[in-house]
């Protein structure tokens, strides 16, 4: 089910992404996840992963998943571990742009 806001979310961060200088683009899904489709640009670092973050701390993070609960998880996540500037754009289940595969 799609919750009212949920488009307008990850449409939002996904152009203030890439807006930002030197943001970086998070799929925190699984591999597996991400192969089957991803938005251009994302890099994979699943959530079970999170935590071995190879990122500056003070690099703008921009966090995505299938429905924006693992990304939430991630950015709690990280901003427990000192990163600053991280943000969960929501989940690509609600985005209708170009995917990559």
């Amino acid at each position: 089910m799609l919750l009212f806001g949920n488009r307008e979310k990850i449409e939002k961060g996904l152009e203030e992404c890439r807006n930002t200088s030197g943001a970086v683009l998070i799929d925190v899904r699984e591999a597996d996840e991400y192969a089957k489709g991803h938005i251009p640009g994302a890099v994979n670092i699943p959530l079970s992963l999170i935590e071995s973050m190879p990122y500056i701390r003070s690099c703008p993070l921009y966090l995505y998943c299938l429905s924006g609960a693992r990304s939430r998880k991630a950015a709690g996540i990280l901003k427990r571990m000192g990163y600053t500037n991280v943000r969960n754009i929501g989940g690509i289940s609600s985005y209708k742009g170009e995917i990559e595969k």
